[in-house]
């Protein structure tokens, strides 16, 4: 098997820090440091996996539990590519072919792989807090991929990761985080990280899909598209979460489309160069124009997918670095 090049593997050993926490559970578990940290050793990650030798042995030995009870595609396969890469072993369970079929509790479910002595569970729940109740309940670091309407901090990480490499500095730039604001755990962990690496934050979309609170979230509020995007270097779409509203929040998606999605002539307003990204999966027609979501000089949303597994396994590295330091 090839052996990635000797000065980038020089140069991801300088780059791995211990994470700082024991967990990933929410983007505060990050300060401006640690976050500018982990994104440049994800970053001489994405030099490895654009190279044709990509297997590493910095976790040669580590059990990682894949642990998803929302469906998922680009997350669940960036987490286990990710820890493959690094030389965990990897084990993926759906709820669908596991126990929690026949009624098994979060909390059971928690206890059993814990007896496995697994080193790291990456975990989705459609409820809020789900990451760091487990986080309680067992003896392994927890990351936390999706939970509820409340965090999603490595699509935040890879976001930033994705912006990091287009411009260079974050600090400075203005980005509109458009639509379905209120059912999105994405839009409340890249507020946070944003905002923490010095962005300018915009939420836009229509009153029934913007928190109340959203002016406390230390962003500008739009509740018009044209006026939202004017001037904005980055515009980020997000997906119209129907299987989480509870009564008709929008008129049609026709209708939401027509007012809300993004198309040449709403972008006609924002800053020359802008970008486009979209944490997927993508509604087109709904949330965004194919021609635009296909443009490869503008949207970065396959760059995102890309970033996804580097800015994973950056998480893993640490989270295992630090597992090892504290002689676990």
């Amino acid at each position: 098997m090839a052996r990635p090049d000797s000065d980038l593997l020089t140069v991801i050993q300088e780059r791995l820090r211990p994470f700082p926490r024991d967990h990933f559970l929410s983007v505060t578990d990050l300060n401006a440091q640690t976050a500018r940290d982990l994104l440049e050793l994800a970053d001489s990650f994405v030099e490895l996996n654009q190279g044709s030798a990509k297997s590493l042995d910095l976790m040669a030995g580590r059990t990682v539990v894949n642990l998803f009870f929302e469906n998922s595609t680009r997350t669940s396969a960036s987490f286990e590519i990710a820890a493959r890469r690094l030389g965990a072993d990897v084990v993926s369970l759906s709820p669908r072919s596991s126990s929690v079929a026949k009624g098994e509790t979060l909390i059971d479910t928690a206890a059993t792989l814990n007896a496995m002595k697994p080193d790291i569970l990456v975990v989705r729940h459609s409820a809020s807090g789900a990451a760091d109740l487990l986080s309680q309940k067992v003896g392994c670091a927890v990351v936390n991929a999706g939970d509820g309407r409340h965090e999603h901090p490595t699509q935040a990480l890879l976001d930033l990761l994705t912006l990091k490499r287009e411009f260079g500095d974050v600090g400075g730039l203005t980005v509109a985080i458009c639509g379905d604001v209120a059912h999105s755990r994405v839009a409340r962990s890249n507020v946070a990280l944003l905002s923490m690496m010095g962005a300018r934050v915009r939420l836009v979309g229509p009153p029934t899909l913007v928190p109340g609170d959203a002016d406390r979230w230390g962003c500008e509020v739009f509740h018009d598209m044209r006026q939202g995007l004017e001037g904005c270097d980055v515009v980020m779409m997000l997906r119209l979460q129907l299987e989480r509203m509870q009564g008709a929040l929008v008129p049609s998606t026709r209708e939401y489309y027509r007012f809300w999605g993004l198309d040449r002539e709403k972008l006609k307003v924002a800053a020359p160069g802008v970008r486009v990204m979209h944490p997927g999966p993508m509604n087109r027609g709904v949330e965004i124009d194919s021609d635009i979501a296909d443009d490869p000089v503008i949207s970065l949303i396959q760059t995102q997918v890309e970033m996804g597994v580097s800015a994973r396994m950056a998480v893993l590295a640490g989270l295992s670095l630090r597992r090892e330091g504290a002689g676990q």
